[in-house]
């Protein structure tokens, strides 16, 4: 969560509300069982209830707003975001994968119970975020679930999430250029955040105009996003993050900061959360402000 040296008093209230509204539709969602398998479902709570900025589902619920979609259908679809992201993190974390201890300032979901169940936790959650999508409580419409679903599994799949974290541990064996750097992040982190502001404008039916308007403002605010974790984690401290500092470098990842230094690094972060706000210009009377303030907490943000 951000502290209000880093976002405003207006940014950080809608914030606050949007991550309790969120992680109220998460535990509905995600109920307590006393079945059998109840450690799968406790690892599931686990791993999505331990904090966590919520930035994409607070993505999702002001996209939703801009067009006057019911607020409980966008935390349904803000649930299903988080669910995905968490999924991704829990793996992410794996020994297998990045070897974390340590996520949002807790022992990683692999760490709190075991490795085995961790995998079945990131599955079932994936699962998860489609079945809460193609339910008619979150559209009446099975069209609009229909491209729901299609955006996310993009967002999620071979083209998207998965195959930035296959770049992302190619990454480690082989020295990569910026444009691969970019096309790595714009798939791993980028493409969950633009099917998070997409996501608000196919709920609401909009226009080709508007929905192509906020898939670019994701676009470069992931990948603005990006180049600040990248910062970050060159000079940010384990308290604040919450996750290991200075992982990519020990393990010898191509980043932007490693390709471009970090002043340069910081230069293109800003020119990105610039081009990011020029994209919301479609929306007038000041309808999308939220979303502009929300691009230049992603440039100054701490943790």
């Amino acid at each position: 969560m951000p502290s209000p040296r880093e976002a405003s008093s207006s940014l950080q209230e809608k914030m606050d509300e949007a991550i309790d509204g969120v992680n109220k539709a998460i535990a509905r969602l995600l109920p307590e069982t006393d079945l059998p398998e109840a450690r799968l479902f406790d690892a599931m709570r686990y791993g999505t209830l331990n904090g966590g900025k919520r930035l994409r589902p607070f993505l999702a619920i002001c996209s939703a707003k801009l067009f006057n979609v019911d607020l409980k259908r966008a935390k349904r679809i803000a649930a299903a975001i988080e669910f995905v992201h968490c999924y991704s993190l829990i793996h992410d974390d794996l020994p297998s994968m990045d070897n974390a201890d340590l996520r949002r300032g807790k022992p990683s979901t692999h760490k709190a119970f075991d490795e085995a169940t961790a995998i079945l936790a990131g599955d079932a959650l994936l699962a998860l975020a489609f079945e809460v999508l193609s339910h008619p409580d979150t559209h009446e419409d099975p069209r609009v679930r229909c491209d729901l679903v299609q955006a996310l599994a993009l967002a999620a799949g071979g083209h998207g999430l998965c195959g930035g974290q296959m770049l992302d541990i190619l990454g480690e064996k082989e020295e990569f250029d910026l444009g691969t750097i970019s096309r790595l992040q714009r798939m791993k982190t980028g493409r969950l955040m633009t099917f998070a502001c997409e996501a608000g404008a196919i709920l609401g039916k909009a226009g080709e105009p508007q929905r192509k308007a906020l898939c670019n403002y994701a676009n470069d605010l992931g990948l603005a996003f990006q180049v600040t974790d990248d910062i970050l984690d060159t000079e940010g401290q384990v308290i604040h993050l919450g996750k290991p500092t200075g992982k990519d470098d020990k393990a010898g990842k191509s980043t932007f900061v490693s390709t471009m230094g970090k002043e340069q690094a910081k230069a293109r972060a800003e020119m990105l959360v610039q081009q990011a706000i020029r994209h919301l210009h479609i929306f007038d009377g000041g309808r999308a402000d939220t979303l502009k303030e929300l691009a230049t907490y992603v440039l100054k943000r701490r943790a």
